[in-house]
């Protein structure tokens, strides 16, 4: 027994907020259950909206251009220093740290300095959830533990409820037709086997006696695999459900409503843990929140990308009402490969999406358009808000040294890039000499 938590690390791909704590009509029983036991963060963001980057921000406490997850992990980035993620303080800290499924932050995962690595065949839930409380029951206090499943990323089983097939309600930034509906009916059918994977996992703390002393940290590294979501910087593509149960004050049912960004796990992780945070963390610790101690962490929060299939440079700074995005190359027109294929994408595509022009830089009213579709850049009664959020931005870019400020970045040598007038992640790379 110890009086630091147990902490297990959740984590699914491509999930967004559309899950049942979050008010959708997305039957996750076990994830409502943990929020009903424990804490939902309403308006939890990721520090990047893809899926290696969001994990090595997550995972270091850094922003993207800081540690090096500028791109996609198994097309050839890496982690400037894989010892500055959160597994080394809390090594040097006496937890046993161990790593089950989906990592996605290094095409070898011994690298990254588990203790142990649980190797399976795939990372789906029915593999990764069994593997993962089979090394709870063995494994000594206290641990840390990232369990990683593949759900909910494409591609989607097919829906096994005529219903859902019928009555599924795509987001509401998409328009409702059949084939929008049937493609959320898909993501519903996968949702269900993520929440399966987390109802065994609680099931097995539960009945090993660890629920009490083990922190649970379930969330998702961006938005959903939907047009206006993953690799995007509006909302639908950073907004993350982030749900945490365990001792210290990790419990009740609450729910927070200030902005939080997964850059603050790390150094909540190191309070809870009783390890040095180290100095090069760009987030701050929840327990504020937590507490009541106080009742908002950040006035602003950033988010980037730099490559996702294809090259498409942007940054983003949110505050409570205003939203910013920022775009540092001259292309005017989408870059298809980034979304991840789909009916969805079919769709738009044939309604003339991949001729839209893109604004360089956009301005949102986040209450009064949620759904960030009027562009305020041009708007001289918004001038004002907008020099205070561009500066905001270029303070932040300055005091992170963000490469971007000098130009393009190149790829690193060794990977693999789409071009950005491809429609397709799937078509032909272009592979980086070295």
């Amino acid at each position: 027994m110890t009086d630091r938590p147990n902490i297990i690390y959740v984590h699914s791909h491509d999930t967004g907020r559309y899950v049942q704590p979050y008010g959708h009509h997305v039957l996750t029983p076990n994830m409502q259950l943990l929020a009903d036991q424990g804490i939902t963060f309403r308006r939890a963001f990721c520090a990047a909206p893809t899926c290696s980057g969001s994990r090595a921000a997550l995972l270091t406490g850094q922003h993207c251009h800081n540690n090096g997850m500028m791109g996609l992990a198994h097309r050839g980035w890496k982690l400037n220093d894989y010892s500055q993620t959160m597994v080394h303080p809390l090594k040097e800290g006496g937890y046993r740290t161990i790593l089950v499924g989906e990592q996605h932050i290094s095409r070898d995962p011994h690298v990254i300095g588990y203790d142990e690595v649980i190797e399976l065949s795939d990372n789906y839930a029915k593999r990764v959830a069994p593997s993962a409380l089979e090394a709870i029951r063995r494994t000594s206090e206290p641990f840390f533990m990232s369990v990683g499943f593949f759900e909910t990323h494409r591609d989607f089983a097919a829906p096994t409820s005529v219903r859902d097939s019928l009555y599924s309600l795509p987001p509401e930034n998409l328009p409702d037709t059949a084939e929008t509906r049937s493609d959320m009916a898909s993501f519903k059918e996968s949702v269900r086997s993520l929440d399966q994977g987390i109802g065994a996992l609680l099931n097995g703390l539960h009945a090993t006696g660890l629920a009490d002393r083990t922190l649970v940290i379930c969330t998702t590294d961006h938005g959903l695999a939907f047009p206006k979501a993953k690799a995007t910087l509006l909302d639908g593509g950073i907004g993350v459900m982030m749900l945490m149960r365990g001792p210290n004050g990790f419990s009740g049912g609450k729910v927070i409503d200030s902005m939080v960004s997964h850059l603050d796990i790390y150094p909540t992780v190191c309070e809870l843990a009783g390890v040095p945070p180290p100095d090069f963390l760009q987030g701050r610790s929840l327990m504020p929140l937590v507490s009541g101690e106080s009742a908002a962490l950040h006035e602003e929060l950033f988010s980037e990308v730099t490559y996702h299939a294809a090259y498409e440079p942007q940054r983003a700074v949110r505050t409570n009402r205003w939203k910013y995005i920022r775009r540092f190359d001259d292309r005017k027109r989408p870059v298809l490969a980034n979304c991840d294929d789909s009916l969805t994408k079919d769709l738009l595509i044939a309604m003339g999406w991949g001729d839209r022009e893109v604004a360089r830089e956009q301005l949102f009213d986040l209450y009064l358009d949620p759904f960030e579709e009027n562009n305020l850049a041009g708007d001289p009664g918004s001038a004002d808000i907008l020099v205070d959020m561009r500066s905001r931005l270029d303070r932040w870019m300055v005091e992170t040294d963000d490469p971007i400020r000098l130009g393009p970045i190149p790829p690193p040598p060794g990977a693999g890039i789409n071009d950005p007038d491809q429609v397709s992640p799937d078509e032909p790379l272009t592979l980086i000499p070295g």
